[in-house]
């Protein structure tokens, strides 16, 4: 067992190589490094808090936490990139289940330390938390108290709502924004009754009050993100991750551990800031996101006039055999078909006939933010081609062929034509001002949000229809050189 000092200094470390990875995943050439940094902290962070002082029980701590890293493991090894949002989504469910269960626990050893001293008996045999509840002042007690409410409060909130969010993102459920006769007054009634429990459980009046609590958080969680339409998730997902970082801090004050107080405050505030730019990005209001009202404007049907034109890959490789200046588009239809190096083949070749290739990355392509950077980084696609949405926009009026690989409503048009649409005001790629654009897409159905995309049926529109990564195959042999 270690010494505080050991373990003072191991927070110390651990915060500094958690800040280092998290400054180091904004730039793509330091992320692979941002990421070892992210994990020799939480090696150090495990390690030494196991160690430390007060800690025991390793004969059921060790072989639970080789069942998570094997577990972990298999999951790394097993899921894949589209597969990640709801990864995410899940693990930051485990984080909110965790918070009610120690704030329970923190209430459990409290009420028994209380009990010891009405009844003055010896504290010897009480673990080494109750040990250190039973140096507190009533004040610090009161504290305490309030800080299990939080942790069980939030927790619960990030529990029920990773879930649907997790439910959502896998398509196991309807990723439409449905909510319960009586909608937000639902969701404000629950709060009002958590606040009125919690302040009967600051007044003395038991651990059921802390468990209707939870109760009413799980519904409050599940409530609100079932009120959230799917095309939403990637900003949700990035709120979850958030949440779940303020309740690890708030379990860390329960505990008095430093570590868990410096890492909960860094996830919670990067998660908010990250949600507030995707907010900004989609011209949303960060307050809707937090009420749950993202993505609940009722969708209007809108019947668009003429028809969606096809085209074949010999069409399409006659156009770039023409064209001197090309843009791609990647999107979640590129992640699904694992496409990513049948683009970057693509790439390669038009640019070995000396011309200019470009990527335009929309924030919130995919199902989280970065998901196009990572699959291109992963099939060495150069850093320099691929730009955001607000430095490529500028050059689609002058570019010859823009291909369109499995996005939808982030290239939709009617996000700036329509003030009734729900995407209204989101900003978008603006490609239909390209000479020409290529769309490869399965078939015509909608998007992920279900809303219909006015760009496939633009005069200077072609259709690929087709899995993805063999219509970008078919392209490659077709084209010169």
């Amino acid at each position: 067992m270690l010494g505080q000092g050991f373990v003072s200094a191991a927070v110390v470390a651990a915060s500094v190589l958690f800040v280092l990875s998290l400054g180091g995943l904004s730039n793509q050439e330091k992320a692979k490094r941002a990421v070892w940094y992210g994990i020799f902290g939480m090696l150090f962070a495990v390690f030494f808090t196991a160690a430390g002082p007060g800690i025991g029980h390793y004969w059921i701590m060790l072989p639970m936490m080789v069942i998570g890293a094997v577990i972990g493991v298999k999951l790394a090894r097993s899921v894949v990139m589209t597969q990640m949002p709801q990864l995410i989504a899940a693990l930051h469910s485990f984080v909110g289940l965790a918070a009610v269960f120690v704030g329970l626990n923190a209430e459990m050893e409290r009420a028994s330390v209380m009990a010891a001293r009405h009844a003055q008996e010896s504290m010897a045999q009480f673990s080494a938390f109750a040990a250190l509840v039973a140096t507190k002042t009533p004040d610090e007690l009161l504290f305490l108290q309030i800080e299990v409410v939080l942790g069980v409060f939030i927790g619960a909130v990030t529990f029920t709502g990773s879930i649907i969010a997790y439910g959502k993102l896998a398509g196991k459920v309807d990723g439409k924004a449905r909510q319960l006769p009586g909608g937000h007054r639902l969701n404000a009634a629950a709060l009002v009754a958590s606040l009125v429990f919690a302040i009967m459980y600051l007044q003395g009046a038991g651990i059921w009050t802390l468990l209707l609590i939870a109760l009413l958080a799980f519904f409050i969680g599940y409530h609100l993100i079932m009120g959230i339409g799917g095309a939403d998730m990637p900003v949700v997902v990035s709120m979850l991750n958030s949440y779940s970082g303020w309740a690890a801090a708030a379990i860390g004050f329960t505990l008095s551990n430093d570590l868990l107080i410096v890492t909960g405050a860094l996830v919670g505030s990067s998660g908010a800031i990250l949600s507030y730019m995707m907010c900004k990005a989609m011209n949303r209001k960060f307050i809707n996101v937090i009420l749950g009202g993202f993505g609940a404007k009722p969708q209007t049907v809108t019947h668009i006039e003429g028809e969606q034109l096809a085209i074949d890959a010999a069409g399409v490789a006659a156009a770039l055999n023409a064209a001197d200046s090309v843009i791609l588009v990647p999107g979640y239809g590129m992640a699904v078909a694992q496409a990513q190096t049948s683009v970057s083949e693509l790439t390669r070749k038009l640019r070995a006939q000396g011309k200019q290739v470009r990527f335009a990355i929309h924030p919130v392509a995919g199902r989280l933010p970065g998901h196009m950077n990572v699959l291109l980084a992963e099939a060495k696609v150069p850093y320099d081609l691929v730009l955001e949405m607000d430095e490529i926009n500028a050059y689609f009026p002058n570019t010859d062929v823009v291909i369109v690989i499995g996005s939808n409503d982030i290239v939709n048009p009617s996000a700036e034509d329509d003030p009734d649409s729900p995407i209204a005001g989101m900003p978008v790629l603006e490609v239909w001002h390209a000479k020409q654009v290529f769309v490869s897409k399965r078939g015509q159905g909608t998007g992920y949000s279900g809303i219909e995309n006015p760009l496939f049926y633009k005069e200077n529109t072609r259709m690929l229809y087709g899995d993805a990564k063999s219509s970008i195959e078919q392209l490659i042999p077709l084209l010169k050189g």
